[in-house]
């Protein structure tokens, strides 16, 4: 075996780890893995994504999003959404993170999620929260992006899809280095607050101590 097939042949020793819980729920039909991202951040919004993966499929290197490089988080957004049964993304906006609080826009996005999806699923497997207002049978599982095929897949899809709307919004909305910071707080953000002053995009209630 080549050192090429021994990695392949790790990784794959991996993923079955990580369907430890898709192996607990296996005779439901559906299950579906919830994750979010942007809770932190001072500018743009809270993105979650859902998704219900096929039974036994094999996504090579899919991983927690933080654990996976920008170049491979594209490849596997595109992997994922050809080879999903369903997913949905849910995005909340500055404003109403404003009005009703990060955490409830955080459970917000995740309810359009689970809307979105074109099946209703079985089981959520949740990272680590308990949505209100959700009449299906939750999993909350702490750090499960790590832990989950499914939810690791949620959660490229929510941070593909955040990272691309942080892009466009630096070429509309220069001078805080939206592209590379994301929205989060880095110097060049706090310096471009400073003095540009806020953006159509800054959460009002997260920024108050910079300007």
């Amino acid at each position: 075996m080549n050192k090429k097939e021994e990695k392949i042949r790790l990784e794959k020793l991996r993923l079955k780890e990580m369907c430890c819980y898709e192996e607990e729920y296996a005779s439901l039909p559906y299950i579906c893995g919830i994750d979010e991202v942007g809770r932190g951040p001072l500018a743009g919004p809270v993105v979650a994504a859902a998704v219900i993966l096929p039974k036994d499929v094999e996504i090579l290197y899919l991983n927690d999003s933080k654990k996976v490089s920008e170049k491979k988080r594209n490849l596997l957004y595109d992997e994922i959404c050809e080879k999903a049964v369903a997913f949905g993304i849910g995005i909340v906006g500055p404003a109403k993170i404003d009005e009703i609080n990060i955490l409830q826009a955080t459970y917000e996005a995740m309810r359009q999620a689970i809307d979105k999806l074109s099946v209703r699923p079985d089981i959520l497997l949740n990272d680590a929260v308990t949505i209100p207002g959700v009449d299906i049978k939750q999993v909350p599982i702490i750090k499960g992006d790590g832990k989950s095929v499914s939810i690791a897949a949620a959660s490229i899809l929510a941070k593909v899809t955040r990272d691309r709307m942080m892009i466009e919004y630096d070429a509309i909305i220069p001078g805080y280095d939206f592209a590379s910071n994301k929205g989060y707080g880095t110097k060049k953000h706090i310096e471009g607050l400073k003095e540009l002053g806020k953006s159509p995009i800054h959460r009002e209630t997260f920024i108050k101590k910079f300007v």
